[in-house]
């Protein structure tokens, strides 16, 4: 019984490394992973030189299977638009998942007068 025990350990280890082994490996090849990873590139590249090169900083981008996925913050729908537009023109993207969000920045308001130096406003005139 001992033997038979310690057998059937050693395939029931073996079955489980087997099981792990299979359920572990990427649903994708390496060419195809070496394609998006070429894709992703281009996709950037595309949105840097049709959208902005501030837009390309905040947005990022996965691709698998040639599916692109964008993620990050944008100024405002039309930059959206505009960066999923760049990513769908790049040839072997099959789709584009925009999940890109508008969050636009609020500009300071800028100064009447030098810091520092108090201003008076102008005295009313009584005609």
């Amino acid at each position: 019984m001992n033997k038979r025990s310690s057998i059937s350990k050693a395939l029931m280890a073996l079955f489980l490394c087997s099981a792990l082994v299979v359920a572990c490996r990427p649903n994708e090849t390496v060419e195809r992973q070496t394609k998006d990873a070429a894709l992703k590139a281009q996709v950037k590249a595309k949105i840097a030189s049709d959208v902005g090169a501030a837009t390309v900083t905040a947005v990022e981008v996965n691709v698998t299977n040639g599916v692109a996925t964008l993620a990050g913050s944008v100024r405002s729908e039309d930059e959206k638009q505009r960066a999923e537009a760049a990513a769908r023109s790049v040839e072997g993207i099959t789709g584009v998942n925009n999940n890109l969000q508008v969050n636009p920045i609020e500009v300071a308001p800028t100064p009447t007068s030098a810091p520092g130096i108090a201003t008076t406003p102008p005295a009313a005139t009584t005609p």
